[in-house]
């Protein structure tokens, strides 16, 4: 036998070599085929006459949006329409997971009370409201409640400075004075203080097994501090109230009931599903930890801040990501109820006014990968500082 038929007969026999040819081979039929795709679909729409390209950002948009936390209006740019989009989706995203989260929380724990009634109303609620569709949820929110309240003249009103009615709820705006930024700087210096003091009491507690009330002294330097510089800045805000002029209000802060409707639906649909996760995790939690603390006489608040839950986190953090990445996902229902998230702005009217499905949709998909796979870092770093570590 030659030599060449030898080398032939040992290639084949070597699996890493030939794990190598096939997957050499797999990536040219993928990049084959996506240059097809590119290739016919770039022909099919020179055939239609249809411009590919992101020009088109920087065409004026022509339209108005119910809600941005930018300044918008009708004659900004496509490009600007797409930021004011991704950010109203960030705000329901964070917002929906941070109630969410504490919603969830508390019926996990109430699931497990020893109250019968209490018990029972929280298996109710996540037996209620993870078993309706979101979507659902939504227009009920939407078009059962908030479309039923009365009209701006016969708003419900608190103290003549919180007014909510079919176009929203209206809230005393805060309007910053010279000076104010100083209350700002006294906030982050009270946070980084209050990391070091827990730092350092979980370096004493581990030392000496001794340990002081950091949670409660952190809680007054975070408030107490920006506070007291308020007061001695001479209370440097004024409010801006909200008022009626002709058929709707003017002034202050108003929020959009498509937003109440959204962020309500997709609190309470994921605070049910987190309430199991919760649940499932506190149980994952050997009991002889709870009777140990019980006999070392720690009441049973204390054993399940401190002895249950930091346990019962290892067992509910991952699946717990699922459910943020669910939630800012389902977000882009928004589109059912009028609310101006990226999906409804920019993959919806900018779409139609503009034909530029390609580009659109491709930075669509973009953006929600970008926030998931953002979502899942952090979570993924949080997990770990949490992960036991053996010794």
């Amino acid at each position: 036998m030659s030599s060449s038929a030898n080398h032939d007969v040992k290639f084949w026999r070597d699996p890493a070599k030939r794990a190598l040819l096939f997957q050499v081979i797999l990536l040219a039929i993928v990049a084959g085929f996506i240059w097809f795709i590119v290739n016919n679909t770039l022909s099919n729409l020179s055939t239609r006459g249809i411009t590919t390209g992101f020009g088109f950002l920087d065409d004026p948009a022509g339209f108005a949006i119910a809600q941005s936390l930018i300044p918008y209006s009708e004659v900004d740019t496509y490009g600007r329409t797409f930021v004011v989009g991704l950010l109203n989706t960030l705000l329901v995203s964070f917002l929906g997971i941070i109630g969410a989260t504490i919603l969830g929380f508390i019926i996990g724990v109430a699931r497990l009370s020893p109250n019968w009634l209490i018990s029972r109303l929280a298996s109710a609620y996540v037996e209620l409201f993870r078993n309706i569709p979101l979507l659902l949820q939504m227009f009920f929110w939407y078009f059962a409640v908030l479309r039923t309240l009365p009209s701006p003249r016969d708003s419900l009103n608190i103290n003549d400075s919180i007014f909510l009615n079919v176009r929203g709820l209206y809230l005393p705006e805060p309007l910053p004075n010279a000076g104010f930024h100083w209350i700002w700087v006294a906030l982050l210096l009270a946070m980084a203080v209050t990391v070091w003091l827990v730092r350092f009491n979980r370096r004493r507690q581990e030392a000496t097994g001794l340990r002081f009330p950091a949670g409660w002294i952190s809680l007054g330097l975070i408030i107490g501090l920006p506070l007291l510089t308020f007061v001695l800045l001479g209370a440097p805000l004024d409010w801006g109230y909200p008022e009626l002029r002709g058929f709707n209000f003017r002034g202050g802060m108003a929020i959009i009931p498509e937003f109440l409707a959204l962020w309500l639906s997709l609190t309470i649909y994921t605070a049910a599903f987190i309430a199991e996760i919760v649940r499932s995790g506190i149980q994952a939690v050997s009991h002889g930890q709870t009777e140990a603390a019980h006999a070392l006489g720690i009441k049973d608040s204390l054993t399940l801040r401190l002895v249950v839950i930091p346990q019962a986190m290892r067992v509910i953090i991952p699946p717990l990501t699922s459910q943020y990445l669910n939630l800012t996902k389902n977000s882009s229902l928004a589109t059912a109820i009028g609310y101006p998230d990226l999906v409804s702005v920019f993959a919806g009217t900018t779409l139609n006014q503009t034909g530029q499905a390609i580009e659109v949709i491709a930075i669509t998909m973009l953006v929600y990968l970008t926030i998931s796979l953002t979502v899942s870092f952090f979570m993924n770093w949080f997990n770990s500082r949490m992960a036991l570590v053996e010794r």
